[in-house]
């Protein structure tokens, strides 16, 4: 009766990393043909920019300001977070914790709002000081 649990129990595990290795195999190939959808896709909107700014290095700078305002807002909503549990949770007890909750909290506001307005300036900048 043992023996015929191990037998059941050999062969569903041999289905299962068979089924397992197969998925990994069909995933990379996915993956593959994925990551060349999105480097196009990038390609595509790099060239966008370049051409709406009139310059490779211009629309090159455009493009990373572009993503460093994307991708900010989650970095510095997670600082924000981090920064209020240290002045409202961990700085109860310890004053010094607290005033450095609160400057982190000051410091990733401050990015934040650099990073978000950094793009517009420099869309300004280069649009309308260059004519």
């Amino acid at each position: 009766m043992k023996r015929n649990f191990i037998i059941i129990g050999i062969t569903i595990l041999i289905i299962l990393a068979s089924t397992i290795c197969f998925n990994q195999v069909q995933a990379a190939t996915e993956a593959d043909s994925t990551l060349v959808e999105l480097k196009e896709k990038e390609m595509s909107s790099l060239e966008d920019y370049e051409e709406a700014y009139g310059s490779r290095s211009y629309g090159l700078t455009a493009y990373i300001l572009h993503k460093v305002q994307v991708y900010s807002i989650p970095f510095c909503f997670l600082g924000i977070l981090v920064g209020a549990i240290y002045d409202y949770v961990l700085g109860i007890k310890h004053l010094e914790t607290k005033e450095k909750g609160l400057a982190l909290m000051i410091s990733f506001i401050t990015i934040a709002v650099i990073c978000q307005v950094l793009p517009l300036v420099f869309t300004i900048v280069v649009k309308f000081g260059r004519e």
